[in-house]
């Protein structure tokens, strides 16, 4: 078995270039996972690389580098549009894995329970993919994550961040988990909501996203179409609203049963990002 730990990017691009690595950053998903016999033959490690490193916002947007951690997140001084994903944050795990385990590695690793994606997915987040033959691209999150352990990732491609574009003053957010306890769990259903008011307490922009319910993570469109205009007061989020979602029968819980569950979540996740 090789093992690569390059310290700049071009470096990590040239050895990918003709061969396929496994890549690995806090490695919190990739060695669990692993089965007994079938370890890959080489890994790229990609945590001593500084242009992968780190969350820097401006008027373009923010960049949360690929190997920021959880607990970066938690720390980095973001406006209230990030409190979702900051409140997701503090979901992922214990604090040791959220100190050792990295956003890009949340959404690479493309559970339909990544605690990770529904919040970024509420920023309308942008994935960017880095390679030595075709340069640098941007793909949306949802385009990125095609279904359940599967994204549009080609083999030579590093993920290099994910960025976020500005949002409308006075927007807030919100996540909601369930799990069957409070920390260390596989969500059963989880919830994020980002919410602009305008002026008259009016709902101006909204994007709700709900994971664990469908083989991918995924806004709902009507229930957001449904909000703008209304004031948060007496909102209601109905059982049409949620028609994108095919939630399974497991272990943790029914089908109808996370239905209802997130009927409720997106309520009180809108409500908080409205700020009431």
């Amino acid at each position: 078995m090789a093992y690569y730990s390059p310290i700049d990017l071009p470096s990590a691009l040239d050895i990918i270039k003709d061969r396929a690595h496994k890549i690995v950053a806090g490695g919190t998903d990739v060695y669990p996972s692993m089965k007994q016999g079938q370890t890959p033959s080489s890994f790229l490690d990609v945590t001593r690389i500084k242009e992968l490193s780190g969350v820097v916002q401006n008027e373009a947007g923010t960049r949360i580098g690929a190997t920021a951690t959880w607990s970066d997140i938690v720390k980095a001084d973001l406006p209230a549009e990030f409190r979702g994903l900051k409140e997701a944050a503090r979901e992922v795990g214990s604090l040791q894995i959220q100190n050792a385990g990295t956003i890009a590695g949340n959404i690479c690793n493309a559970s339909p329970a990544a605690d990770g994606v529904p919040p970024l997915l509420a920023l309308n987040a942008q994935v960017e993919l880095a390679s030595a033959a075709r340069g640098t691209r941007t793909l949306a999150l949802s385009d990125f994550i095609l279904g359940v352990r599967q994204t549009a990732l080609m083999p030579d491609e590093i993920v290099t961040a994910i960025y976020i574009p500005p949002e409308l003053d006075n927007t807030g957010s919100a996540f909601e988990k369930l799990g069957c306890r409070r920390y260390l769990v596989i969500s059963i259903s989880m919830t994020a909501a980002n919410i602009s008011l305008d002026s008259f307490g009016r709902i101006s922009k909204a994007r709700v996203a709900v994971g664990a319910c469908s083989a991918v993570a995924q806004r709902l469109p009507m229930l957001e179409r449904h909000l703008i205009g209304n004031r948060i007061e007496g909102i209601e989020v109905l059982a049409k609203h949620l028609t994108p979602l095919s939630p399974i029968d497991d272990v943790r819980g029914s089908g109808a049963y996370r239905l209802d569950v997130v009927q409720e979540q997106c309520k009180r996740a809108i409500l908080r990002a409205a700020g009431s």
